[in-house]
This record gives structure tokens, sequence and C-alpha cells, in this order.
């Protein structure tokens, strides 16, 4: 089962464009929406436009036809339940149903709200699907083929199939392939500055020192095994009835293998090679348990957890003057303070990551929740999922923003190392230490801690130990800028390469 064309019509979407808008070009009503509830459909809908295609209403309403028109055909390719089979022109009129046109959404809508063809409003959405599709087929299909829609199917069905469709292809078209650039870009900043010596902070206070580099790769790291679990979920589906047992299949069916067909037409519609994946649940309630659902969204949350720590690291950096921002041409950075230029994209990303991950979060706990068999609470939460994936878009989106305008500050990054040569205490008393001299920590303790040091009293220290001159020569030759462990090779991606 192909996801919908990313070409299809979506209302809203025929002015999207990648171009820089200008006054002249722009839809407002689809770029500058100033009547929104939210942001995502108002302020950030040129960075959210992309999830239109999979989480809008008007997808919604497509994945379901699409996971009921292959439903349909999918019966009438079981030899062992006897049906005619479907003529060429019937099955290109059945699978045509599967691109809907922005007035068969609003057909769908209105057989739902007002009814239609002189039938009342059903107040079911996906009873409306099943109308829209008989009303769409008729004089398509002889009358009796119309029932095969929606047979045996309760509602669940249809829309865990659907959910799971659009959070397979949203993540794999859209969300993975934007995360990939932050990883990319991780990876790049890393290499950049690999050599590029850089007090540590831990506490907050100098400690020993790394690269700047160094600390984008740890990062990278984090950022890309999130990923890469993300890139091996698997959401669990479920195609087996009212209260998960088949009982309707199997009273109109009984000798038919109701499991094998279900497995079939779910390996079917798993159709990515990579990324994210359907599999079977054989045992359900009403409704799939979406335990694998929260699994997404956790490791969605972890994948935006690292970036977070990740911005507001880069946050502080920029803040000490470590990092430097190239100032947009024509941004104002204050309303009062001409001169300000300040790290908003790396702000706007860790506030998205904060509602993303809290939705995420809420996804988790409440989906594989419900009363009994089944209640409807889960149903507006399901809505939101494009709410979710939007702001962690934007948020992804504000980071690449900001890393492509930042720079290290080389002289002001070295100029504060070398202003702390008491980080180089720890080299000297483990070295000492070395050497058999006893007590060699407090020896350096009682001469850093709490006080002002200069490379003068490292020196004065050294030279008052009992130490061949060639052993005093070594401490003494200790210096920031040069003691940075294998900072350089891990941010190269080099670690573990001499393991054995």
């Amino acid at each position: 089962m192909t996801p919908p064309s990313e070409s299809a019509h979506r209302p809203g979407t025929e002015h999207a464009s990648d171009a820089e808008p200008t006054p002249e070009s722009l839809d407002r009503r689809a770029l500058w929406r100033v009547d929104s509830v939210g942001p995502i459909d108002g302020r950030y809908r040129r960075d959210t436009e992309a999830l239109a295609e999979y989480f809008s209403e008007h997808a919604l309403m497509e994945y379901r036809v699409r996971v009921e028109s292959e439903y349909f055909l999918a019966l009438h390719e079981e030899p062992a339940l006897g049906l005619e089979p479907l003529t060429e022109e019937e099955v290109a009129a059945v699978r045509e149903l599967g691109t809907l046109a922005a007035e068969d959404a609003h057909l769908i809508k209105q057989i739902e709200v007002r009814g239609h063809d002189g039938n009342p409003a059903t107040k079911h959405d996906v009873k409306a699907v099943e109308y829209f599709m008989k009303h769409r087929l008729a004089g398509k299909l002889p009358p009796e083929k119309l029932e095969w829609v929606h047979f045996g199917l309760t509602s669940e069905d249809v829309n865990n199939m659907a959910y799971a469709l659009m959070l397979r292809d949203a993540t794999n078209r859209v969300m993975l392939p934007e995360a990939t650039n932050v990883l990319n870009a991780l990876e790049e900043q890393a290499e950049r500055y690999a050599d590029l010596p850089m007090l540590a902070r831990t506490h907050g206070q100098p400690a020993s020192p790394t690269t700047l580099g160094k600390e984008f790769r740890v990062f990278a790291e984090r950022f890309g095994r999130q990923l890469g679990q993300i890139e091996r979920q698997t959401l669990q589906v479920k195609l087996n009835g009212a209260t998960g047992n088949y009982n309707a299949h199997l009273a109109a069916f009984p000798e038919f293998d109701w499991e094998g067909f279900a497995e079939r037409f779910v390996r079917r519609a798993s159709d990515a090679n990579s990324g994210v994946r359907l599999e079977l649940n054989y045992v359900t309630t009403q409704i799939e348990s979406h335990d694998s659902y929260a699994e997404l969204f956790d490791a969605m949350r972890r994948l935006n957890t690292v970036l977070l720590d990740f911005d507001q690291d880069m946050w502080r950096y920029i803040s000490d003057g470590w990092l430097v921002e190239r100032p947009e041409d024509g941004a104002t950075g204050s309303s009062t303070m001409p001169h300000k230029v300040n790290p908003i994209n790396f702000e706007n990303s860790e506030g998205n990551i904060g509602i993303a991950n809290a939705l995420f979060e809420h996804f988790g706990r409440k989906l594989p929740v419900s009363r009994l068999q089944r209640d409807l609470s889960d149903s507006t939460v399901e809505r939101n999922f494009g709410v979710a994936f939007a702001h962690s878009l934007v948020a992804y989106k504000n980071t690449l923003k900001g890393l492509a305008k930042v720079e290290a500050n080389g002289p002001k990054i070295e100029g504060v190392l070398e202003a702390h040569p008491e980080v180089v205490a720890e080299a000297i008393q483990t070295v000492l230490r070395s050497y058999g001299v006893e007590r060699p920590y407090e020896l350096l303790k009682e001469a850093t801690r709490g006080r002002e040091v200069t490379q003068e009293i490292l020196d004065e220290l050294v030279d008052s130990l009992d130490l061949p001159e060639d052993r005093r020569a070594y401490l003494k030759g200790f210096k920031p800028r040069e003691y940075v462990g294998i900072a350089a090779k891990l941010a190269r991606g080099e670690a573990g390469e001499t393991a054995t």
C-alpha cells in the first residue's frame, strides 16, 4: 500500500514553495495566516507544510479510503473466498478512490455531519468513508459487490491502519530526512573544529580541556544513536474485527484463514524498505494496544531531548562569546538595543522541543491505556500526532538555521583556556602518582583550590619537588592548549579504532 502522492492536491497548499516568499507572490492564507488558533498552521506554516500531506484532516480521510480500498481489493484476490473476480476497470475504479480530491474530502465531511443523497448524517467519520466509497463506486461496480466495502471490519481496524501508515510515512519521508540533516551538520562541525582546544566546564567550573569539535561529536553520536532506533522502529496494527477475534469474519467464512489473510495484507501494506515499518499484532482487544506507538513517540522524545541539550549548550557558548553569530541582513535583535544579535534559532528550537516532548510524553502515557475493550478518549489524542511532529520539525529547522550562522571565535576560546593554567593540575598530580610521590593530589589541591593560579605558581611547585631535572621539566611542559588527550581523534569520529 503506497503512501499518498506528495503532489496530490491538498487544500491550502497550492502555492507552497521552497522559495523565499515576497508580498507579491505569497499566498497569505497559506503562509501568512494570522487567524489560526495555533502557530503550526499560522506563523510556522512554511516550516510545517510538508506534514499536512500526512496529518491533516484531508490526509486522514485519504489514508482511511486507501485502507478500505486495498482491503476490498485484497478480499477479491483470495480464491478461497469464492468471490467473483474484479475486472481491470473495477480495480482501477476502486484504486482511483485512494487519491482523494478536495471535493471528495468535503463530501465525506458532508456525509458525516449533514447527510447526503437523502440519507441522514452518520455522525461517524469512518462510516462516512464507507458510504462515500459506495456512492462513488455506484454504477461502476454491481450493487452486490459494494457490500464488500468495510466487510467484517470495525472502525478501529481502519483507523489503526490509517494512523500507522500516517506515522510511518511522515517519519520516513519528512522527519528522518530532516533529522539526518541535523546529524550531518553536527558531524561537519565536529570535523571543522576537531583541533580547536577549548576549556571544558564541569559544574560550570574550569575543567580539563577538550576541543570544540569533540563537544560537537558527543552530540552527533548521541543524536545518531537515537535516530538509528527510530529507523528500526516497527508499528503494530490489527485487522481482526470488533473485539479482536474475527467473530464476524468467521461467521461468514468459517473455513477461511483470516489470520493468514491479515498477515499478508499487513505485509503488503508495509512496503517501506527502510525506516519505520508495519507488522501485524495478532492478539488485541477492539483496539490495537498502541504500545509500539508509545515506543516510537518515546524514541522521538529522546531524540528531541538530545537536541534540546545541544541547543542550551550552544546558547551558553554564544553567550560567553566562544561562538559568534553572523547577523542577518535587516534583522532586528532587540526593539531597543541595536547592537544585539540574539541566538533566536536555538531558543526557538528549545521552546518547540518542549512542546513536542510534552505531547509525545502524553501520547506515550495515554494511548496504551483504555477502559476494557476501548473508549474514545484516544481519538482526539491521535488527531494531535501532527502537532507534536510539527513542533519537532520546526525545532530541527531552527537548529539547522542556527548552526549555519555560527562560527568559532578562536582567539576568545584560546584566551579563556590560557587564562586557566590550573586545569593541568590534574595532569601533574596523576604523573606524580606514577613517580611514587606521596599524597600528590593533596599537594596540588592545597596549591590550586579556591585561588587564582598562574603558570609561575605551578612551576614553583614543581621545582620544589625532590625529582630529577628531566622529570620536573616534563611536568612544567604541560600547557592547557596541549592537554586535550584524544579529543581531536574523537572529534573526527575515530573512537575505538585502536582498541583491541
